[in-house]
């Protein structure tokens, strides 16, 4: 832990007990100082900064005021919880933050009573409020619900689903919008101040009751009339008829960093102002309190270890180019050639490094916002018009519009390109940002044509092959991190689909890899042969079509075949099975294991640990095929 010497009350604070008999001033010195142990342990551990320094007040004024953990607090997304971890409990282990064995960097049940619902993907915090609310509402009991939803949650579909059905429910639920894509104007004065304290007591909610029922019984055109000028004022007083129009009661915008607005706030809704859904809209700042964040809240948004005086990240040097950035200039290259090229993201554009394609072709990159079933159907239309739409999403957030994919795109049979980062696993980010899945669930897919690429290379030939199919849907799949150090051509060239390559020639084992587990299994070779096993190293490059000759070949010319991949069971090596069996291929002359991650979900670690863990580097390569008999 750092020098806490000046932390008077936080050193006296171990969960939101211990803060809730402190004065309002008391309660501003301890934003102060969550705020100063925060950015004190992102700058050991490194992670998400910006968001949670921008929601330390409204962090403070909740868990003073509310019943933590009997009253459940909701943060969607995770990433904005850092402030509510060192208040519930968890302090004394910040500092291993996204470590292995240490806390996870989002919100998790299994970490904290805190945490009633775990949250790394976004919009999601509705939904689950409204349930716990209906469900204490059927148990008849009577703990509040409070979710805190903002960083562009609120641009995904789910979000307003839900409100939509909370308004319609009627429950007692308390939304928390933390709207930091703007800043705290001038206007949010002294009178505004007072209105919105106003319009959340519940002598004022009273009577706006009292007024409706009064209104009722008036003729139609006077009714009309006295319903319009109330919802005149209330607009003119800064509040949202989006929301009320859906059933919430809304009051703001508010001040997310002044206590002075929050805390009475927060008090008339705790002591049943009013019964129905609530919306709290409060503006505040990513990146709050620390210059260099506030300054950058982009490249402050998510952070590795930096020095806490000037802001600046220890980041090493590269010794190759990141997949992500051999992606995007690989696509940049394509759209110079072919106008017809278009990137779409879903609010990552420098996750997925079309921040450099927009750049180039600002006409011809969309950022749809965290809404990745409008992404994959906004790109199904431009294909239908004959638009080459390349859909740049990372694995784990495609799952999200799976039906979209389906129904959309394969059915339709649309030359949709869908590029999936974060392939694999993928360390500090844990099970939530792992991309496992997507051979499984895209490969059962019929019109879908799957590739992995083996190193940096093989990403430009197949962006290349993307640009040039016009056939149906196709997609990629890529790691996070670094390629291999290859020296890269000018420009990739077209693949012939469903053809794979032999890397290393050999005689008495064959190691058939899909996707970056290619250098391990060249590390493996090596050391085989050392022991004179001379083995063959195939990369598949497709799991659908499969290259089926090269599966043939493998199989008749040497002992034993081992399958790697950086997916789940049900991907590659189960296609691969399948197709052996199907062929005659499973005799026995030739001994056959499938090797992919695990069948659980794997916390945070290193990624070099978290393959270790599922079995998937060179020694454990070895390993299988000297134990395959």
């Amino acid at each position: 832990m750092g020098d806490n010497s000046a932390n008077t009350l936080l050193n006296n604070v171990v969960v939101p007990d211990d803060i809730r008999d402190f004065t309002d001033d008391q309660l501003k010195q301890l934003a102060e100082e969550v705020r100063a142990e925060m950015i004190d342990a992102v700058s050991h551990t490194g992670g998400h900064l910006g968001a949670g320094l921008g929601v330390v007040e409204l962090t403070v004024a909740i868990h003073a005021v509310f019943n933590t953990p009997d009253d459940r607090l909701i943060w969607d997304v995770g990433h904005q919880c850092y402030p509510h971890k060192i208040l519930t409990g968890r302090r004394d282990r910040i500092r291993t933050l996204r470590q292995g064995g240490g806390l996870s960097g989002f919100t998790k049940r299994s970490e904290s009573e805190y945490d009633p619902f775990g949250a790394a993907h976004s919009s999601t915090s509705i939904s689950a409020g409204l349930g716990m609310a209906v469900a204490r509402d059927q148990l008849g009991k009577d703990n509040h619900v409070i979710c805190v939803i903002g960083d562009g949650s609120m641009t995904a579909g789910m979000a307003y689903e839900a409100m939509n059905n909370a308004g319609d429910a009627k429950s007692r639920l308390i939304v928390i919008l933390n709207d930091n894509d703007m800043s705290i104007a001038p206007p949010v004065g002294a009178l505004s101040k007072h209105l919105t304290r106003l319009v959340s007591s519940k002598r004022y909610m009273q009577a706006r009751e009292t007024g409706k029922k009064v209104t009722e019984i008036l003729p139609p055109p006077l009714r009309h009339a006295v319903k319009r000028a109330e919802e005149s004022a209330r607009t003119a007083m800064g509040t949202g008829s989006l929301f009320e129009e859906m059933g919430f009661y809304y009051i703001g915008p508010v001040d997310g960093h002044n206590l002075d607005q929050l805390l009475p706030i927060m008090r008339n809704l705790r002591d049943g102002a009013h019964e129905g859904p609530v919306l709290i809209h409060a503006i505040t700042k990513k990146g709050k309190g620390y210059a260099p964040a506030e300054s950058s809240a982009d490249k402050m948004h998510g952070v590795v270890k930096f020095d806490v005086v000037t802001g600046a990240q220890h980041k090493s040097k590269p010794s190759a180019p990141a997949y992500t950035k051999v992606f995007a200039q690989s696509l940049i290259e394509e759209a110079r050639h072919d106008s017809r090229i278009v990137a779409i993201t879903g609010a990552m554009p420098s996750g997925t490094g079309l921040d450099l394609f927009e750049r180039e072709f600002p006409d011809r990159m969309f950022d749809v916002g965290i809404a990745e079933q409008h992404a994959v159907t906004f790109a199904a239309g431009m294909a239908t018009e004959g638009l080459k739409p390349f859909c740049a999403i990372y694995s784990t957030f495609l799952q999200r519009a799976y039906d979209q994919v389906v129904h959309d795109v394969c059915i339709q049979n649309l030359p949709v390109r869908f590029a999936m980062d974060r392939a694999g696993l993928v360390g500090a980010d844990g099970s939530t940002h792992a991309g496992a899945f997507d051979v499984a669930y895209m490969g059962c897919l019929p019109n879908m044509v799957l590739m992995a690429a083996g190193d940096e290379v093989e990403l430009m030939h197949m962006v290349a092959t993307m640009a040039a199919y016009d056939a149906g849907p196709i997609g990629l799949r890529y790691p996070r991190g670094e390629g291999m150090g290859i020296d890269l051509p000018a420009r990739g060239f077209v693949l012939e689909i469903g053809k794979g390559r032999v890397v290393r020639e050999g005689n008495d084992v064959a190691i058939l890899s899909y996707g970056t587990r290619l250098g391990e299994a060249l590390k493996a070779a090596d050391a085989l042969a050392e022991r004179g096993i001379s083995a063959t190293v195939a990369d598949a490059r497709f799991a659908k079509p499969l290259d089926t000759a090269l599966i043939t070949q493998l199989a008749n010319h040497h002992s034993k075949l081992i399958t790697i991949e950086e997916g789940s069971i049900g991907g590659f090596g189960s296609y691969t099975l399948e197709y052996m069996n199907d062929a005659g291929l499973l005799d026995g002359r030739c001994r056959v294991k499938t090797m992919h991650l695990p069948d659980l979900f794997q916390d945070q670690d290193t990624p070099d640990k978290q393959y270790d863990e599922a079995g998937l580097n060179a020694k454990q390569i070895i390993h299988a095929i000297e134990a395959l008999k």
